[in-house]
């Protein structure tokens, strides 16, 4: 007799009952395991597997960022080792430099950067941020980390300047003032220009703040320092004294010198060029403004917008050139920023897609006193970065190797996968090769710095991303670097949409249409299947060849409610003949800009969009094999997918809405099944539900934000998520509403922000089923994306408007509206026992909903190759239900030794080759995975993960042998069964930021991290694990961050990082000549330490500003290799540390002495003057 287990029955229980009990675990560490496990045979398989994962093979950080910087500031070059670095508002630092050096740094303060410079060939980077700090960074660690900061407390920094080998830092302030910092010890000099030193006597008003500081290419000891309003000063540091003064009517945004020293050049707000000569500085001896109109009675041209930086770089062999941004006239509103390029008489003015953010010219030398020989311009943009070859009369641009496309639009989805087949790689790359373009510099790239090797991980990695425009880019992730394999247009298939069409179109999302949702891809097969926003889903395969055919197309209802159609009577229904009489109300209803249809017909079996009914070429790569679309049921949209599988050796590909599934046969071309989710359970719906009447379903309260999906508590919704309303349907948001949800989903949630119904438009029927309504029930619901996850807002209540996951409520939901709307969230297609009873393995699709139930369908297909492709395939429910907390999330199988069984698959071949023999033709399968190929045994584990909990069942006993709540309080956003260290294991990531692992099939909590707080959606969307211990997230809207959670991975990071500094000689200045060095510079060689050290200048005041020392030292040990060497490493910086501490005591005690003897010559010379003076003299 079966023993029975009490626990288990309260167990399924409380799973099954919606919300289950809202316990009182804190976070993600509030989870729980009960073995549930009964005698027999469903019983011994615990105590047979041996798991080998253990919680110190698991360990989290960040590996490598890829993408273009996020809002980049500020923009510096080292001429000598060739590196780039980009700052951004954000307050980080990238460095580039050959294809696989890519590092990223962040500041703690998170504060913007303001300017960057490079110590040129020194491996090092000081950087300027918004707090007013400077920072010096050590490069040349392979993960970069400050050693010094300096905070300034009084004065806000504008400007700063670092000459080529020079230990002096010049810092410009906001108040006008100039300070100087020692680059080695961080510390401020006692030498300051004070402004009102700076400037003459009788001046009345405030410079302004520092915008320029430059020392003369001629002269080391003058210092040029440029003033906002226009004031230029020439400034001798040896004798503290102005040595010129010039002054422009003009702000002033930038300077650039002559490289003799003897001239230089402003650039202006007004779009003017003035040149000066330091011989008359009381006017400049030349002022251009390159694109004003000339005035035709000869007066000055009229000005321009302003040109806010200008490099003016001098040639040996040709005229100099001289290269600004803006200073465009005001006339040209619509035209585009531009890099302006005058060389001569010639003048070139490169148009930029996006405004330039800062430019530098990249020059052959890097002394200021020698001919530049500008060979490059780095132009950064606010979302690009651009390499304009400067040797070539056309100026073309440079091929850019760095993935910093990935933003071209903005991404909505990712996949990741690990170890995939070898030969992809190679593959992919050879169709996606052919679409490049042409026109590029012949040049090689000049940003060529650092080294990089392969490491120790050689296993090939992909990533894809799909687009709001509709395209997919394949991207080599391998070894920690990222390259554009191939990219297609999942767009093409359809019709473009032509504007203002006055014909009944049925697109439900206005902005971007062919937005991609979901993704699911099969390395093995190479069959790729994609799900739109527009509630479609393609299926593509791979083929080398080109092909002209026809694309096949289905249409699929899918509807949920069980509801007589409402005809109303011909002499009800209005002529409706203004349409647009209606329109600024609806639109103001939905948000949307989408016409009325003006058919007095019910919208019904429209597809959202037109297939290309006539042959389309498609090259080599993924061509589109079968088109499926969702179609308006009785005027009612369609709602978007919520999940997607496909199935190379079934030929089968599901998907789900929050309507019901359908599974079609793409071998066939048929709709196999197409079944409300109501349907699905037949006589074993646990939720004994009524279909609605058709009356209630249209009756809406103004203030309903959306339907519940169950009859839970509005208690209990606190803690729920937004995948178990996925489809469900909401009120358009008014737009100070939408504004704020595109706030929190970031910039890359815009295309599809915009859920998949909201422009439904309304046929004269609809209107008439509006009428009877009565007033203040909007005719118009929309639907919600599932991608996208959005968050619900109320729209009734402005107050309650928050940026969290918590699904809100609004006060008017009525129980006759709270019906189950249950979305179909996981499929799975395996072949398992579907049944209890079953004695084999046959083809199953498991199915998961917003609910937490599992379905499993039974699928017969024919037997034999020849069979499959006349006999029609059979799809039946198996009446196997299983019930966990929340939506489910993700299925997988273990055999019966616990290894993962990989779904079967049939091996790629190419159906357009040439030589169509019995070879291509025949199909060959693998039915599971050849590490237990030899036998499936008598049972599997079937392992289940919601947003709540995760299950382990014995099949096909159905027992539950294992289950783990993983959190209480918050929900599961991504779960994933994923291989590592040969073994295999559950990855989770929680919306309270929180990483975890649980060993399979036990669920022991491995790794439990706080990782990130999920500060907006785009990481919600984007984050996915995959073998081999990785992640990757949209970190921002044009960033990939990778993550490993894998100890190994975590060990061998180091020697994967590239290196950013490489010894190379600096080069040497060239002979100037007896001549030149006689009359060309000054006397004397300029010694900055006697000026500026302490000995000369004293201490600056500490008040000023802040010494902070920075971890860079502790990162070089844990840089250093271990053992000896590290030891060593240690004991060097602590000796470096205590010689800091002995100098630093050394110097005080130096300056006290100082203190000590000027004091005593002061009162030496008091007394010598008092000596003889009678006391009536005094």
């Amino acid at each position: 007799m079966k023993k029975f287990n009490f626990r288990k029955v309260l167990d399924g229980l409380t799973a099954s009952s919606p919300g289950g009990s809202s316990g009182g675990g804190s976070g993600a560490g509030g989870g729980s395991v009960h073995p549930a496990g009964t005698a027999g045979a469903a019983g011994t398989p615990r105590d047979e597997i041996q798991e080998t994962l253990t919680s110190d093979y698991f360990q989290i950080c960040k590996t490598v960022r890829h993408g273009f910087p996020y809002l980049p500031t500020a923009l510096a070059f080292d001429p000598v080792q060739k590196i780039l670095a980009i700052g951004t508002r954000t307050g980080a630092i990238r460095i580039l430099g050959r294809p696989g050096v890519d590092c990223y740094c962040q500041h703690e303060s998170g504060a913007a950067v303001l300017q960057l410079q490079f110590l040129i060939n020194e491996g090092a980077l000081v950087s300027a941020c918004a707090d007013d700090a400077l920072h010096l960074w050590n490069l040349r660690q392979k993960r970069p980390a400050i050693l010094h900061s300096l905070k300034f407390n009084r004065e806000r920094i504008t400007y700063c300047h670092l000459p080529f080998q020079s230990k002096w830092l010049y810092v410009g302030t906001e108040r006008g003032n100039t300070h100087i910092v020692n680059i080695e010890s961080f510390i401020l000099s006692g030498y300051v220009i004070m402004w009102n030193k700076a400037i003459e006597l009788s001046t009345k008003t405030h410079p302004g703040p520092v915008v320029h500081l430059s020392d003369s290419p001629r002269d080391e000891g003058k210092l040029l320092i440029g003033y906002e309003n226009g004031t230029i000063v020439f400034w001798d540091l040896r004798s503290k004294r102005a040595d010129l003064r010039a002054y422009y009517d003009e702000a002033i945004h930038s300077v650039a010198w002559h490289h003799e020293g003897k001239q230089f050049m402003c650039s202006h707000s007004d779009g003017s060029l003035t040149l000066w000569n330091l011989k008359s500085p009381n006017r400049p001896f030349q002022t251009t403004i390159p694109h004003g109109k000339m005035q035709r009675d000869g007066k000055k041209p009229e000005s321009c917008k302003p040109i806010l930086k200008v490099e003016y770089k001098t040639c040996k062999n040709s005229e100099p050139f001289v290269i600004f941004s803006g200073g465009l006239s005001y006339d040209k509103a619509c035209r585009r920023p531009s890099l302006t390029i005058m060389h001569g008489k010639a003048i070139t003015v490169l148009e930029m897609d996006h405004p330039i953010v800062d430019f530098l010219t990249l020059c052959e030398t890097p002394y200021p006193n020698e001919f530049q020989e500008p060979y490059a311009v780095v132009v950064l943009l606010e979302k690009d970065l651009i390499v304009v070859d400067l040797t070539q009369s056309n100026f073309p641009i440079f091929e850019n190797p760095y993935p910093i496309d990935i933003h071209e639009s903005p991404v909505t989805c990712t996949e990741y996968f690990a170890d995939c087949p070898p030969d992809l790689i190679p593959v992919l790359y050879s169709v996606g090769a052919k679409h490049k373009k042409q026109g590029y510099s012949n040049k090689e790239w000049p940003i060529s710095g650092g080294a990089w090797n392969l490491g120790a991980q050689t296993y090939p990695e992909i990533i894809i991303t799909g687009h709001a425009d509709g395209s997919v880019k394949f991207w080599d992730a391998s070894a920690i670097t990222l390259q554009m394999l191939y990219k297609f247009k999942t767009s093409k298939v359809f019709e473009k949409q032509k504007q203002g069409e006055g014909k009944a179109t049925a697109e439900i999302v206005e902005e971007d249409p062919f937005a991609v949702q979901m993704m699911y891809w099969c390395p093995e097969s190479r069959i790729f299947c994609v799900a739109g926003v527009s509630a479609y889903v393609v299926v593509y395969r791979f083929s080398k060849h080109e092909v002209n055919t026809e694309i096949a197309s289905l249409e699929v209802r899918l509807q949920y409610e069980v509801e007589d159609i409402i005809t109303p009577e011909p002499e009800i229904i209005p002529p409706f003949p203004d349409a647009s009489s209606q329109l600024p109300s609806l639109k103001s209803l939905s948000g949307s800009t989408n016409t009325v249809a003006c058919e007095g017909t019910m919208k019904d079996s429209i597809p959202c969009l037109s297939v290309k009914t006539r042959p389309v070429r498609m090259p080599p790569g993924y061509q589109a094999d079968l088109v499926i679309q969702l179609v308006w049921v009785d005027g009612e949209p369609p709602q978007q997918i919520t999940s997607l599988a496909i199935n190379s050796a079934y030929g089968l590909v599901a998907f789900g809405n929050c309507n019901g599934l359908a599974v079609v046969d793409f071998m066939q071309k048929t709709v196999l099944l197409s079944m409300g989710t109501l349907d699905l359970y037949g006589s074993s719906d646990p939720y004994q539900r009524q279909p609605r009447s058709p009356r209630k379903s249209k009756q809406f309260a103004a203030g309903l934000t959306e339907l519940s999906d169950s009859p839970v508590s509005l208690e209990l919704e606190r803690c729920k998520s937004p995948t178990s309303v996925k489809g469900s349907r909401k009120l358009s948001l008014p737009t100070d509403l939408k504004t704020d949800l595109d706030h929190v989903n970031g910039h890359c949630t815009s295309p599809t922000s915009q859920s998949c119904s909201s422009g439904k438009r309304l046929s004269s029927a609809d209107v008439s089923k509006a009428n009877r309504r009565g007033p203040g029930r909007p005719p118009f619901r929309k639907a919600q994306s599932a991608a996208c996850m959005e968050i619900s807002l109320p729209v009734t209540t402005e107050e309650n408007r928050e940026n969290s996951f918590s699904r809100s409520r609004s006060s008017s939901v009525s129980s006759i509206d709270r019906d189950s709307k249950e979305a179909i969230t996981a499929l799975y297609f395996m072949e398992s026992f579907a049944r209890k009873n079953d004695s084999a393995v046959s083809p199953c699709l498991w199915v998961g909903t917003g609910l937490g139930m599992v379905l499993i369908l039974s699928l017969n297909l024919p037997a034999g190759d020849d069979l499959r492709q006349s006999e029609p395939v059979m799809v039946s429910p198996s009446g196997t239900v299983l019930t966990l907390k929340g939506a489910v999330l993700t299925f997988a199988c273990l055999d019966c030794t616990g290894t993962l069984t990989h779904p079967p698959y049939e091996v790629w071949r190419d159906l357009h080759s040439a030589d169509d023999g019995e070879k291509t033709r025949k199909r060959k399968l693998v039915m599971h995975s050849p590490s237990s190929s030899q036998d499936m045994g008598d049972h599997q584990f079937a392992v289940i993960c919601s947003e709540k909990q995760a299950k382990v069942f014995s099949l096909p006993s159905q027992t539950c042998l294992y289950v783990h709540n993983i959190t209480e309080t918050s929900f599961l956003l991504r779960a994933d069964v994923v291989t590592l260290c040969n073994s295999v294991c559950l990855a989770c990531f929680c919306a309270n930021g929180h990483i975890m692992t649980l060993s399979l099939p036990s669920l022991r909590p491995l790794l439990d991290i706080n990782y990130l707080p999920v500060t907006d959606m785009r990481i919600a969307r984007t984050f996915c694990f995959t073998n081999e211990g990785q992640a990757l997230y949209l970190s921002s809207p044009t960033e990939i961050q990778r993550l490993t959670y894998s100890q190994e991975m975590c060990d061998n990071l180091q020697d994967m990082l590239g290196d950013l500094f490489t010894p190379v000689e600096t080069p040497e200045a060239q002979n100037r000549g007896f001549l030149k060095g006689l009359f060309g510079g000054s006397g004397q060689a300029f010694d900055r330490e006697e000026l500026f050290g302490e000995a000369t200048a004293g201490k600056a005041s500490r008040s000023l500003a802040q010494h902070i020392p920075g971890s860079g030292g502790i990162e070089g040990v844990r840089g250093a290799a271990g053992g000896v060497i590290g030891d060593l490493t240690r004991a060097r910086i602590a000796l470096d540390e205590r010689g800091q501490k002995l100098g630093e005591l050394d110097e005080r005690t130096a300056s006290m002495m100082a203190s000590a003897e000027a004091f005593s010559k002061h009162a030496h010379e008091v007394m010598l003057k008092y000596k003889d003076k009678k006391w009536y003299q005094f």
